[in-house]
């Protein structure tokens, strides 16, 4: 599976750019403030029709315009007696719904093109994951977790869209000083039921997830230090349900659901080297903290290639600016042995890119923007 061609019209600051990429490496390069980020933010918009960067899609259309449209051509089965070419356009007009198509026809739900091109992203912000608060850590799990699980990702939309109506009836209680039990009984149950689903469903995860992470991160160390996710979730108590309904009053007077898997957490844990788990964002070095980020995604990469049964696209935004030679030693080892599919890295400098990939036996291509 690889995206075979691309064009952007007034997304960003491309207001009208073609491209036609390889199956295997894909090198964008040019000066900083260039767009090269931006282009990796269309290969993955057109995979999970949402930008990686901005959390409204109205920030992606090119300033004075009054919208965007992303256009890509995927190789859906490449080996295959019959590979199957589809074309995926996304439009997204200033006051209007998004339209996401396949094949120029309009999908029915967007959940069913998600976890269909399955894509990955090693970015500089990705340490953010250890160090800020625990919503950037349910949102890497929950975009993992999406991609695989389609049930995983239905119940995880209509817990939230449960959610939303739950807490604008607890502001309607808190203006009127009156709380109609039974009417939050109707929210509660589906609430509580689907949480619980997804509670289930994060822990099974964790635990299939936990071996090839620590395996990828031993890969990338040496060996020098174990590492360990503990999944968290008040979800997990046994009376769970019970205290739920016990702090409805507090719900209402705070005007929102204080209790859920909406609050779940993932603890990221090192080894002190005396065989204690230590906080990876107290304990941990910069070099530790992005050695685990980049196990997260490579351990990603691997999850969804065995569900999924196709190599992600690999999206490697300005990472050699941002590891140590031995990192990216090993990262470019994995290339050349073939362990992953088709890769788009970005840079500043495409002579030291042309030089760590040169002895890459895969097909290198370079593309050049922000060029006159």
């Amino acid at each position: 599976m690889y995206l075979e061609k691309l064009s952007l019209t007034n997304f960003k600051n491309y207001e009208d750019a073609r491209y036609s990429f390889g199956k295997q490496v894909n090198v964008i390069v040019g000066p900083n403030g260039s767009g090269k980020t931006n282009l990796l933010d269309a290969v993955y918009f057109l995979a999970l029709s949402k930008s990686a960067f901005q959390n409204q899609d109205a920030f992606s259309i090119l300033h004075d315009a009054d919208y965007f449209i992303l256009d890509g051509i995927f190789e859906e089965h490449e080996h295959s007696n019959h590979p199957a070419r589809v074309q995926i356009t996304i439009s997204v007009q200033r006051g209007q719904r998004k339209v996401l198509m396949a094949d120029k026809k309009p999908y029915e739900r967007f959940s069913e093109h998600i976890g269909r091109f399955p894509v990955v992203l090693i970015a500089p912000n990705d340490t953010d994951l250890v160090r800020e608060h625990s919503e950037e850590r349910r949102q890497f799990f929950d975009g993992v977790l999406s991609q695989m699980d389609a049930d995983y990702l239905q119940n995880y939309l209509m817990y939230q869209q449960i959610l939303k109506q739950r807490n604008s009836l607890l502001k309607l209680f808190a203006d009127r000083n009156q709380v109609d039990n039974d009417m939050l009984d109707t929210y509660d149950y589906p609430l509580l039921d689907l949480g619980q689903k997804i509670h289930d469903r994060r822990k099974r995860f964790v635990d299939e997830f936990m071996p090839g992470f620590r395996e990828h991160y031993a890969y990338l160390s040496d060996g020098r230090e174990e590492v360990f996710i503990v999944y968290e979730s008040e979800v997990s108590n046994p009376g769970f349900a019970e205290e739920f309904r016990h702090f409805r009053r507090r719900d209402t007077v705070l005007q929102r659901t204080t209790m859920g898997v909406h609050k779940d957490d993932y603890t990221f844990l090192i080894d002190n080297g005396s065989g204690q788990q230590v906080p990876l964002k107290k304990f941990g070095s910069q070099g530790q903290q992005k050695t685990f980020v980049i196990a997260l995604k490579l351990a990603q990469f691997d999850s969804l290639e065995a569900e999924k049964g196709v190599k992600p696209i690999l999206l490697l935004d300005d990472i050699f600016d941002k590891l140590d030679d031995r990192r990216i030693s090993k990262l470019i080892q994995q290339m050349d042995e073939g362990a992953f599919g088709q890769i788009f890295i970005t840079d500043a400098r495409p002579e030291r890119t042309r030089e760590l990939l040169n002895t890459v036996q895969a097909d290198v291509r370079f593309f050049e923007i922000g060029q006159r």
